[in-house]
């Protein structure tokens, strides 16, 4: 950012006496809300660090380090003594007064939007470092940031003084975040696009090479014929032989590659579990075709789904990006694992994964389906927990999204899982349910 922007910002919050909240957002962002009403956001990742104004979401994920630990409890609720630019550089500085000191204590919260040394730090008023978003070692720079060790200035830099004013600063920072905005929401649909379209790709691809039900009966019909030839002729054939040349009951000349470490009396049987396969495989064929299908539907409507977000936060819950070491070690094969406000939520990608997910789920856990209309079943891990509304809310959304394309709206019933009966395969009968109602806006269906 720019001196002359930082100082008009720093000039507009002047007027607020105390910071309600603060929270780390996302990775290399912090939200710090003014007078229970105002929040602003502070973007510092480098080479792209500056401040925008927007409506308070709650975080996707959790953040639990020591620096997000002291800055809940030593700035949340603070009072603001004083708000500055250091040095005149790039910089802003709240000094503040904790409201959990139990006697006159100062902190500042230093915001340094100076390319390769852009942070947030916590300092005492030794000006020794509390914490810091970003730790730095002696190896890396002189200026070392870590807990315990003073901090040091940032060396003066001559920069030419732009003369230049801001009307409105809160539209100034609104226009900021809906530019960043828009340009993270173009990245990240290409970017979850692609990996949806990849998995979407690779089930149609195993769903072309399944093999077409009247091949099958043409094998088992010829695994049969050389069995019945073999056993005909099982007299002829010597433990070595690897082809038997004959010829067929119709009179024909016929050559049959025989097994390799089979004795010849177990070769026609040998032959027959083989047409016995082919037959079952034929019989059961159009189960995995069905499997298939719907999981490339889910997909299907996974993608459209991604099209037709708005906002980064909805992006990053229908394909959340890999967060804490725990989430990347759980795998689960018989559904689609999702995250929401760190509740875990599963959802079915066709009947067999529905009926799996019915099995699996606890009695507290939430059920989820849309009324009267085949979709998928989504259960909410709860550990016992009430559920705020917001989870079900979020959850109904991915329920209807990964289960339809048209546009409408929608009821999705839920309850516990111990009131749901499972009748036949993943069709139920609940009770002791309620009903969200979900709008899927309309979108545009490719070909």
């Amino acid at each position: 950012m720019k001196q002359y922007e930082l100082q008009a910002i720093i000039n507009h919050l002047q007027p607020f006496s105390y910071v309600k909240r603060a929270r780390r957002v996302e990775d290399n962002t912090i939200e710090l809300n003014f007078d229970k009403d105002h929040s602003y956001f502070f973007h510092m990742t480098r080479g792209e660090s500056f401040i925008y104004k927007s409506d308070s979401v709650r975080p996707l994920q959790s953040y639990n380090a020591p620096f997000d630990t002291l800055l809940h409890s030593l700035v949340s609720n603070a009072k603001i003594i004083d708000i500055e630019m250091p040095n005149n550089d790039r910089m802003i500085r709240f000094t503040l007064a904790p409201k959990s000191s139990y006697k006159d204590q100062r902190i500042a919260l230093q915001f340094e939007f100076t390319g390769r040394y852009t942070n947030a730090i916590l300092i005492n008023d030794n000006e020794v470092v509390i914490e810091a978003l970003r730790h730095i070692d002696a190896d890396s720079s002189f200026r070392v940031i870590r807990p315990g060790i003073e901090l040091k200035s940032i060396p003066p830099m001559e920069r030419a003084i732009t003369e230049q004013t801001i009307e409105d600063v809160d539209d100034y920072l609104t226009q900021n975040y809906l530019k960043f905005e828009a340009k993270r929401i173009q990245g990240l649909k290409k970017q979850k696009l692609l990996t949806v379209s990849k998995k979407r790709d690779k089930l149609q691809q195993l769903f072309a090479q399944l093999p077409n039900p009247d091949t099958l009966a043409q094998e088992e019909q010829r695994y049969q014929h050389y069995a019945h030839i073999v056993l005909a002729n099982l007299h002829t054939i010597k433990p070595y032989d690897t082809k038997l040349q004959t010829y067929d009951f119709e009179g024909n000349a016929i050559n049959i590659s025989l097994p390799k470490g089979i004795v010849p009396n177990r070769i026609s049987e040998y032959f027959f579990n083989q047409a016995k396969r082919m037959r079952n495989k034929a019989h059961n064929i159009h189960i995995e075709q069905e499997n298939l299908s719907t999981q490339i539907n889910f997909y299907t409507n996974m993608y459209y789904a991604i099209e037709q977000a708005k906002d980064s936060h909805e992006l990053e819950l229908l394909v959340p990006k890999r967060g804490t070491a725990k989430r990347k070690k759980e795998k689960i094969k018989e559904c689609e694992l999702f995250w929401i406000d760190d509740y875990k939520v599963l959802i079915g990608r066709n009947s067999k994964e529905n009926q799996a997910l019915l099995n699996m789920a606890k009695s507290n856990d939430l059920w989820m389906h849309i009324r009267d209309i085949p979709s998928s079943h989504l259960i909410i891990r709860t550990d016992k927990q009430n559920l705020p509304q917001s989870v079900i809310e979020k959850a109904a959304k991915l329920c209807v999204d990964f289960s339809l394309t048209q546009a409408g709206d929608y009821d999705v019933d839920y309850c516990k899982r111990r009131f749901v009966k499972i009748q036949e395969g993943s069709n139920v009968e609940y009770d002791k349910y309620q009903t969200i109602r979900v709008r899927k806006e309309g979108i545009e269906i490719r070909k």
